[in-house]
């Protein structure tokens, strides 16, 4: 859908997803861009399925891989969370050795943008804002009318928040 509507790929560096099976598959047309899992979906899947007196160090310890100070002491805190969890939660474990290498791959950037690269925020936030928008006015008269509005969100978005302002226009652009 993205490559029929004119996406390339050319520039695409990264590609942020929350893990659902379709969303990878987008690989298969642009090979060549990198792919980060986000983390807080990551972290809601492996946390659903640990118990209650288990939860904080569960969370804690999968927190240590993500803020890692780099990829090899992120690998190193993932083997000591396999140690200590895999016989209690063998699955979970396993599920995130599989995900690691797409969960990592932020380490690739410059360390100043890994808080943004490792999770999809700044693309829910823009759709959180865009529904919190739309949702009052029940109907459009166009499809026309609906790119206004949301390209008029997305613009606002860029001016109003100096953080996300590249993220956002690459994405913007993007779509």
């Amino acid at each position: 859908m993205l490559y029929a509507r004119g996406l390339t790929g050319d520039n695409l560096l990264l590609m942020v997803t929350d893990g659902c099976p379709g969303l990878a598959e987008i690989q298969t047309v642009y090979p060549d861009v990198k792919h980060q899992r986000c983390w807080v979906h990551k972290m809601r899947n492996i946390l659903e399925k640990v118990r209650k007196r288990d939860y904080d160090a569960v969370k804690a310890g999968a927190q240590a891989i993500y803020r890692a100070e780099n990829r090899r002491k992120a690998e190193q805190a993932f083997r000591t969370f396999r140690t200590r969890w895999q016989h209690l939660y063998a699955s979970m474990v396993r599920q995130l050795e599989k995900d690691l290498s797409e969960l990592l791959t932020f380490f690739d950037f410059p360390q100043h943008l890994w808080w943004k690269l490792r999770t999809t925020n700044v693309i829910e936030r823009c759709f959180v804002e865009v529904r919190r928008r739309t949702r009052p006015m029940v109907c459009f008269v166009n499809v026309a009318s609906v790119d206004r509005i949301i390209c008029a969100i997305f613009n606002g978005l860029n001016e109003n928040s100096e953080w996300e302002n590249r993220t956002l226009r690459v994405f913007t652009q993007a779509a």
